[in-house]
């Protein structure tokens, strides 16, 4: 399991245990705030630029799961994949988005929201293409944004998701 999970305790709180950021409260108990899917540090997965910030994959909050901009990369090496070639990188994006909903305790299906960011407007048919073997049925509201650039030259889509954990699948 690639997860961890932000916990606010009530009083008293074990030393050294950061809060998380909600305030919920229950009668000296710890409450599970929300849950990170996969997270890792910049310095590690972007060795050549000079960063150090903690971020995940994805995050699950209140039944709903945020991913992170998945691009033409596998989560488990960090190396990049279908250099070159756009409609390659849309379809490794959507394979990282479809497994970190499954890691989440969601699927494809519950997909409420897609952002889908191109260094080009060109590769709009055939992104939004390999999108639409990925959603077909779904239906899910998206955004397209042409961009000047994304973090690595050899990326050229990144697509972010938002979708819900049904109550009976919690």
């Amino acid at each position: 399991m690639h997860w961890s999970e932000n916990i606010y305790w009530t009083e008293p709180r074990p030393r050294g245990q950061a809060e998380a950021s909600d305030h919920r409260r229950t009668e000296g108990h710890a409450v599970t705030v929300h849950r990170r899917i996969r997270p890792f540090n910049t310095r590690d997965t972007y060795p050549e630029q000079n960063l150090d910030n903690d971020l995940c994959q994805a995050v699950v909050a209140g039944g709903t799961v945020y991913v992170r901009g998945q691009i033409g990369q596998d989560l488990d090496t960090s190396e990049s994949v279908g250099i070159g070639d756009v409609a390659a990188q849309a379809e490794r994006a959507m394979a990282n988005i479809k497994m970190l909903l499954e890691e989440a305790g969601s699927r494809m299906e519950h997909l409420v929201k897609l952002t889908i960011y191109l260094v080009d407007p060109r590769y709009r048919e055939a992104v939004y293409r390999t999108v639409g073997r990925w959603t077909k049925g779904v239906h899910p509201i998206s955004t397209g944004v042409v961009v000047s650039a994304l973090a690595r030259p050899e990326w050229l889509c990144e697509i972010d998701a938002i979708a819900v954990i049904p109550e009976e699948e919690k």
